[in-house]
């Protein structure tokens, strides 16, 4: 680990998975993804603000035409765990209609999110409509929901770090932590 980023990691967190870690499940995923997408310009919508390293990396590993956009939605404010309440506070800017769409997400829990956006972004009628998220806690599902690309699958656990935060804090680490 570099000396800049130890001073930001309190002795209460626990790596979980190293940067080479998610840098290898990205080279694996973005294969994937190409494979899957061939042939096609997909637009893939990162979930602002956790999605955005995720995406930011994925997409270096994703050896085809593709475009990118965002949205904003919020379920957590500062909480640790979901509101189960989901607003709307960046709406998806590109043309979706006919296209292919994959969502990249940081993490799926309750999968309220997932199952709020694909309803949301069923309504533009894109050609197909996928999701991809870095992280799942299966344990913790309470709706159906189909995720396409899985980064890892966890435990129910409150982590941190690659986009993930802790009150806003943290997300700048390479690594992704479990607190203790």
């Amino acid at each position: 680990m570099s000396g800049s980023q130890k001073e930001l990691i309190p002795d209460n967190y626990k790596l979980l998975f190293a940067e080479e870690q998610i840098r290898q499940r990205m080279v694996a995923l973005g294969a994937e993804i190409a494979r899957d997408f061939k042939g096609k310009k997909p637009i893939l919508i990162g979930v602002l603000n956790g999605g955005v390293m995720f995406l930011a990396d994925l997409i270096r590993h994703i050896n085809i035409d593709l475009e990118i956009d965002f949205v904003r939605i919020s379920s957590y404010g500062d909480a640790r765990e979901s509101s189960g309440h989901i607003k709307i506070l960046k709406p998806l800017s590109a043309d979706i209609k006919g296209r292919s769409v994959l969502v990249v997400d940081d993490i799926v829990d309750s999968g309220l999110s997932v199952q709020f956006l694909n309803n949301m972004l069923t309504a533009f009628k894109p050609d197909s409509l996928k999701f991809a998220s870095l992280l799942f806690k299966p344990n913790r599902l309470r709706v159906k929901i189909d995720l396409h690309y899985i980064g890892f699958e966890i435990e129910d656990t409150y982590v941190v770090g690659y986009g993930l935060d802790d009150a806003q804090v943290k997300r700048n680490l390479r690594g992704i932590y479990t607190i203790q």
